[in-house]
């Protein structure tokens, strides 16, 4: 089955964030069934920032994406970023 076709269950750490003005959506999910194998995605207007490595816990992935904003800051997500994957 291809994986737009399953469905998923979002974790509580996902939502919007918001730095220097910015504002991205930080999907943090798992497929149903599945107990392990958290992924991630950051959506901005111009475009999603997909993880290629999935995480064990919500926790680690938004640790994650906490540690991306720290080293590379928001606009790293925010430019001409489609199909971009980390």
């Amino acid at each position: 089955m291809d994986d737009d076709d399953r469905d998923f269950e979002h974790s509580s750490l996902s939502g919007a964030f918001t730095c220097d003005g910015e504002i991205v959506e930080v999907e943090i999910y798992r497929f149903v069934g599945e107990t392990y194998r958290w992924r991630m995605e950051v959506v901005h207007l111009s475009g999603c920032v997909r993880w290629k490595t999935t995480f064990a816990t919500e926790a680690e992935a938004h640790a994650a994406f906490l540690a991306m904003i720290e080293v590379v800051g928001i606009r790293y997500f925010v430019g001409d970023r489609s199909k971009a994957r980390h």
